[in-house]
């Protein structure tokens, strides 16, 4: 799972049940799925990932000689299971151009005071401009008959926006009005990007939240060789930065009552550079096609890269992270195949899509959905993804028959009935929703590949087992993984996906995403 979010990783750093009941309509099939999901089991999970985790693969580091054995491993088990590769010429491989750009170093000069990276903000694009003047956008909202942008002129500008969203009078959100914030809340990302969308060269964020967070990422980056990864001519033109309460003081001390936007007469010049390099990596891409509805897709996903060697040489194996995800796709893969050979669908197509670069910003499902969708977005009727789902929170020791739902309903009410519905009929898990909260501070939704799924308006599930001692440590190895946990939450995914690629209709889209 993806550590950290940023916009340049600014953006990519940064409940749910309903008492509704859905009974899940007869598919008419040969066989129950109950007989194709006890094909999934402990015994073969833990036979592939005391291999996809051993020390051999060198902790699967995007680009590096250990993910180029894991796509290899990929491939030669879905040759084994005879289920074709998604892309035409027979390739498994989806190829993925990225960049990998040193952490940058300079400084940003405001009224003549030096401010500089790494201590008073941080930025992980590069930036040479001069400006004369700082548009203060307070929130950077917009939404319905609210807009921070009403009266100002942000193109070609600098624009500083704080975190948050405004307030009644009774401490209810002015957007929601209830005391649950609207999706701006807390997604810095969404308010950056709708600020460049309008024009702004360059974005200053203040959120004193947040800065610690990208501080620390940004010291842990700057002692690494890898450096910061982006795909290749993806990149933003705006500049963006978050800045410190020292920097936000010498630009508007009263930054955090003054919610009046307004043009500040500052100068500013800006001195950042950082080197890049160009480096290939692979998502591995197969496909089940549908018996009735072959135009249709159903994708399954998980991240097949972790975070590779320490700078002292210990071996990140990433077993839950997300070894265990990618084994249980192919778990997954093979249940199908079977139905498949028995004549037994799926009706829509399934299409088994093993990431990379999740670590590095969520890049491989990036490419896939921004760049190169293998199979149309609009045709895509759910995203299912597997992320970490082999351990135990240390908060849920002793009731370990859990497993946290993460987006189920944040599109699809349907999507969420038929979770709880399928669940409730096969694997009997307690789906815990308590990361599903829009307030969350950890940001799940938004860490993890399903997210550049829903961003396109297709309905997902990130299935979670939530942090550990030994997350993105080298302790997270495959002897500490719960076998017959993963066995049932794999085929909680399974029989979810069998349910939505063997139903009459696509589940419905009924909440889209700005």
């Amino acid at each position: 799972m993806n550590k950290t979010l940023s916009l340049s990783l600014v953006g990519l750093l940064l409940a749910c049940n309903s008492s509704k009941k859905t009974v899940i309509p007869e598919v008419k099939q040969v066989t129950s799925p109950e007989v194709y999901a006890e094909s999934i089991t402990e015994a073969e999970l833990k036979e592939h990932l005391y291999i996809y985790a051993s020390d051999e693969f060198e902790g699967r580091e995007t680009g590096e000689p250990g993910q180029k054995k894991a796509i290899a491993y990929l491939k030669a088990e879905y040759e084994n299971l005879n289920i074709r590769a998604a892309k035409q010429n027979g390739d498994y491989f989806q190829k993925v151009p990225l960049e990998v750009t040193q952490m940058p170093t300079g400084s940003l000069m405001i009224n003549g005071t030096t401010f500089t990276l790494g201590e008073d903000f941080i930025s992980f694009n590069d930036a040479g401009a001069n400006f004369n003047e700082i548009v203060y956008a307070a929130y950077g909202i917009e939404e319905g008959a609210y807009s921070d942008f009403k009266n100002i002129d942000i193109n070609n500008k600098l624009v500083l926006i704080k975190d948050g969203e405004p307030t009644n009078s009774d401490g209810t959100y002015l957007l929601t009005g209830t005391e649950k914030p609207s999706k701006w809340g807390n997604n810095p990302m969404k308010r950056i990007q709708f600020a460049m969308d309008k024009g702004a060269k360059g974005v200053l964020l203040y959120s004193p939240n947040l800065f610690p967070r990208v501080l620390a990422y940004y010291n842990r980056s700057k002692t690494s060789s890898s450096g910061s990864m982006s795909v290749k001519g993806l990149q933003k033109t705006g500049f963006s930065a978050t800045i410190s309460d020292a920097m936000v003081a010498a630009i508007l001390p009263n930054i955090v009552k003054d919610n009046t936007p307004k043009t500040l007469s500052k100068t500013v010049s800006s001195a950042i550079t950082g080197n890049a390099d160009e480096i290939d990596s692979e998502n591995v891409i197969a496909f089940i096609k549908g018996t009735e509805k072959p135009d249709e897709y159903v994708v399954i996903s998980s991240h097949l890269d972790h975070i590779g060697v320490d700078d002292d040489g210990q071996i990140n194996n990433g077993a839950d992270d997300d070894g265990s995800g990618t084994v249980a796709l192919l778990e997954i893969a093979e249940a199908f195949k079977n139905a498949s050979e028995a004549g037994d669908g799926p009706k829509r197509s399934v299409v088994f899509l093993h990431v990379t670069g999740e670590e590095k910003g969520l890049l491989g499902s990036l490419y896939y959905t921004d760049v190169e969708p293998i199979f149309p977005l609009s045709k895509t009727v759910a995203n299912l993804n597997i992320d970490m789902i082999g351990r135990i929170d240390p908060k849920r020791e002793g009731e370990r028959n859990y497993i946290y739902l993460i987006g189920s309903d944040k599109l699809s009410t349907e999507l969420h009935e038929l979770s709880e519905a399928v669940n409730s009929k096969y694997t009997n898990i307690e789906l815990d929703y308590a990361y599903n909260d829009e307030s969350d501070p950890n940001r799940f939704y938004y860490r993890s590949d399903h997210y550049n799924f829903a961003k396109n308006n297709i309905p997902i599930i990130f299935y979670f087992n939530g942090t550990h001692d030994d997350y993105h440590k080298p302790g997270d190895t495959p002897d500490k993984i719960n076998y017959d946990l993963l066995e049932n939450r794999t085929r909680l995914v399974f029989h979810t996906a069998w349910e939505i690629a063997n139903r009459e209709k696509p589940v419905a889209v009924d909440i889209l995403v700005e």
